[in-house]
This record gives structure tokens, C-alpha cells and sequence, in this order.
């Protein structure tokens, strides 16, 4: 059972978020588990980053960088406590075990089987710690693909992304952002708190594993849905969408505009807008029909956008309910949604280190996110996690029958 939120999990560091008493140790790396980690520590839980003497492999991913440390880093390891431990020390391991023994999930992303060759795998810790939630992911399984490297670029290749990403003419293109990675990370927060709050009724752990493949394939959506259930193999089509029109950038007098049209009102919106009555013509009349002949339909959008600037566009069209956006550089992206009143900026830390990171997505009403604790530097909370694992009682419990 998670402690109460009345006990400070790590001295200085009290927590009120929704996961508030719940104790995670973060065996990951990299990019797919620590946002993961992080993710469940901004919503309260005290996640323990464990690492190895060199520390995380991003710590090193520069540039660009912000005070000698790495941007990379810093976006998904907020609000952790970092302790770097060597697992063939026997001091250290003696420490790890400390930690496994008091938390209620354990993350971890190393490649198959080498955390059992140390009594570290699932059926071992288990047998300790019957409650414990044990969380798992890798590249491409523990099968056939267990000694694939499990780097989100491979997984963009393998899945087919890159062979719908790019222009029709062009070639495979990865995407700007390990696209995989994060859906990995978001795939397993929901996927541990599901096992977690079912071993909160059972008393029972479980092992929860997560590869990229699978996911990369899961979030192709509508792109793998393509081929699975209708049998067509999706190709590049630049900027165009495969069953939606007019759905990417159009060109404008000074730049362009993405204008996406979902339905037949939404079109007869922008024909309104753009002064034409293309809704009216059986060739565009439908979404279906849209798609069909957009070859068609493309020079009178184009005609018409070329009367008026981009700006002038987002607004009108903005007002009359077309969805639309401007396409902003990522400078820009964070200004249009502080102009929007989102904040997407939100300091991490207090006075003595503070560092400036996205903020999380969710917003709860009575519980709210949490950014207290700055992301770590290497070993930095380990007087604090050992004061801690002094003070802390281990969890580990007979399971219910």
C-alpha cells in the first residue's frame, strides 16, 4: 500500500499530487521510461533514479545545453532523486535492494536478460516483493528481437513511419522528435498505474511490458489501421492527409497556412470564407468526395489564398470556425500558446536551483501537478535517499491470498 501522504518520502521533498505516498524505482534511461518516471513523479509519486556511475546516457547528449547540463536530460528527469550506484558493488547493491524494497513499482528499460543475470528480473523481485508492479520496456521484445538496439530512430524505420513521412517524390524521412519514444513512455505510465491500482485490490504485482514496435505501430493509428483491416499499404504523401481535403499547408500571398477541414460544414465555412462556392460542386460536396478529387479542388484553394497574407488568413478563417493554425517554429509554438494562456513553461525547483521546463499536460482540479524538484544532477540526492531508506520501514508484505 502506498505510505500516507503525511511521511516525506525524501526529507525536503513532501508530496501532494494525486500519486502522493506512491514509490517508483527508476531503473531507466534515456528517453521512453524517464519521461514515464517523470510523468508519475509530477503527479506526486517519489521516483528514485537510479543510475550508473556515469549516469543516464542523455546527460551527455549535448548540444545545446543550459548551464553545462543537457536540454535533453533536463526534459524528462524533473522532480526525481538521483542516486548512481554500481550494481556489482556489493555496498551499492545492498542500497538498490533498499530501494526496490520500499517502492511499489519499479520501471526499467535495459535490453532482455541482463537484469536477471544480477536477481534483478521479475520472477526474482517478485518473490520478495509479491505487490511490487515491475514494469518492462525495450525495443522490439524479448523475443526474436531481444538483441535489437532499442533506439526510437529504429523503431521510425521498422514500423513504416518513415515510409509515409517526407514528400511523395522523396525519400524516408524520421520524424523531428523520437516520436516512439514518447508514445512508449505515455504507453507505459497508463499501463503501470492500470497494474498498479489493480495490485492496490489483489495485493498482487505484475509484470507490465512495453516494446517500441508495438507501440510505434499502435500510434500509426489510422496509417497501420490502413493496412491491417483494409488491406492497402499507405505510402509519402508529403503534407497531404489519405482521407481527408483540404487537410496540410496551402500556400498564401506572403508564406503558407494549415487549414484542416474535417467536415462538410467546416468546408462550406471556408468556401464562405474564400469567397467560393466549391461545396455546391458534386465533385466536392462530400469529405469523400473531397479526397477523391482534391487535384481538382487544390487550384481554387490556392487561387484564392493568394489574395490575402497568412496572418490575415488565421483570423478570418479563425473566426468563422475553419480549424486552422499558422506553422510556427518552436519559439513561436510556445509563444502562440502562452498567447493562449496555457503556460507552457513552468520553473522546476526553488530558490537553490530552479530550471525552466514544459509543463505537464494535465491539470487536476484539486490535486495539481507538482514541479518542486529541478531534474537532478548526477548522485546529487544521495545523502537525502539514504537518510531516507534509514528512516523508511521496507514494504514488502506476504501477498493476499
Amino acid at each position: 500500500m502506498p505510505r500516507s501522504t503525511d511521511e516525506s518520502p525524501v526529507p525536503g521533498r513532501p508530496r501532494t499530487g494525486p500519486l502522493a505516498g506512491v514509490v517508483v524505482a527508476d531503473l531507466s534511461r534515456v528517453l521512453a521510461g524517464p519521461y514515464a518516471t517523470m510523468l508519475l513523479a509530477d503527479m506526486g509519486a517519489t521516483v528514485i533514479k537510479v543510475e550508473s556511475r556515469g549516469g543516464d546516457d542523455t546527460r551527455a547528449w549535448s548540444p545545446p545545453e543550459r548551464d553545462g547540463e543537457s536540454t535533453y536530460f533536463l526534459a524528462a528527469n524533473r522532480n526525481k532523486h538521483s542516486i548512481a550506484l554500481d550494481f556489482d558493488d556489493d555496498a551499492d547493491r545492498r542500497v538498490l535492494d533498499a530501494v526496490i524494497s520500499r517502492a511499489d513499482i519499479l520501471i526499467e528499460n535495459f535490453r532482455p536478460g541482463s537484469l536477471a543475470k544480477r536477481g534483478l528480473d521479475f520472477e526474482t523481485l517478485t518473490a520478495r516483493h509479491p505487490a511490487l508492479v515491475y514494469t518492462s520496456i525495450t525495443g522490439f521484445g524479448t523475443g526474436a528481437g531481444a538483441g535489437l538496439p532499442g533506439y526510437d530512430l529504429l523503431a521510425q524505420a521498422a514500423s513504416g513511419f518513415m515510409s509515409v513521412t517526407g514528400e511523395a517524390d522523396g525519400e524516408p524521412m524520421r520524424g523531428g522528435v523520437a516520436l516512439f519514444d514518447v508514445i512508449t513512455g505515455l504507453h507505459a505510465a497508463v499501463g503501470t498505474l492500470a497494474a498498479y491500482t489493480e495490485a492496490q485490490a489483489s495485493g498482487h504485482g505484475q509484470h507490465v511490458e512495453f516494446d517500441l514496435l508495438t507501440s510505434a505501430l499502435s500510434g500509426l493509428v489510422n496509417q497501420a489501421s490502413a493496412y491491417v483491416a483494409g488491406g492497402a499499404v499507405p505510402h509519402r504523401m508529403g503534407n497531404d492527409h489519405p482521407s481527408l481535403f483540404p487537410y496540410g499547408p496551402f500556400p498564401a500571398r506572403d508564406g503558407q497556412i494549415v487549414i484542416a477541414v474535417g467536415n462538410d460544414v467546416q468546408f462550406a465555412r471556408l468556401g464562405a470564407v474564400l469567397g467560393i462556392d466549391a461545396a455546391a460542386d458534386g465533385r466536392f460536396a462530400t469529405s469523400h468526395a473531397r479526397s477523391v478529387n482534391r487535384e481538382e479542388l487544390r487550384p481554387l484553394l490556392n487561387e484564392a489564398l493568394a489574395g490575402r497574407a497568412a496572418a490575415e488568413w488565421f483570423e478570418l478563417l479563425r473566426a468563422a470556425g475553419v480549424p486552422c493554425a499558422p506553422i510556427l517554429s518552436i519559439a513561436g509554438g510556445v509563444e502562440f500558446a502562452e498567447s493562449l494562456g496555457l503556460s507552457p513553461v513552468v520553473q522546476a525547483g526553488g530558490d537553490a536551483r530552479s530550471v525552466p521546463t514544459v509543463r505537464n499536460p494535465a491539470t487536476f482540479s484539486r490535486t495539481p501537478v507538482e514541479y518542486d524538484g529541478a531534474p537532478p544532477r548526477l548522485d546529487g540526492d544521495r545523502e537525502a535517499v539514504l537518510a531516507w531508506l534509514a528512516e523508511t520501514p521496507a514494504t514488502t508484505v506476504p501477498a493476499r491470498a
